[in-house]
């Protein structure tokens, strides 16, 4: 599939300069761009869907971690810690 672009002159300028830093084409370059915005977007929707059917899961089951708790066993484990896990408990 054939694609054209166009792209403004300021936008070529700032590619053409940092394709040649890298010793690649701007063409090459512009397609890694592209290549990498597609994975991060695609990143980001999955992210959403897991969030969305763990949130489905909570409310369908009742059961959650107040984010208080949450935060503060990341925190002791992030300090080198072996806190206890907390426990799901029913939420209103």
């Amino acid at each position: 599939m054939a694609v054209s672009l166009r792209v403004p002159d300021e936008v070529k300028r700032r590619v053409e300069r940092l394709a040649g830093e890298q010793e690649t084409t701007a063409h090459a370059f512009m397609v890694d761009a592209i290549r990498e915005k597609l994975e991060a977007e695609e990143a980001r929707a999955a992210f959403h869907a897991e969030a969305t059917r763990r949130l489905s899961r909570m409310k369908k089951s009742g059961l959650g971690i107040a984010a208080a708790e949450v935060f503060g066993y990341l925190e002791k484990r992030a300090r080198g810690g072996k806190p206890v896990r907390p426990k799901p408990r029913r939420v209103a």
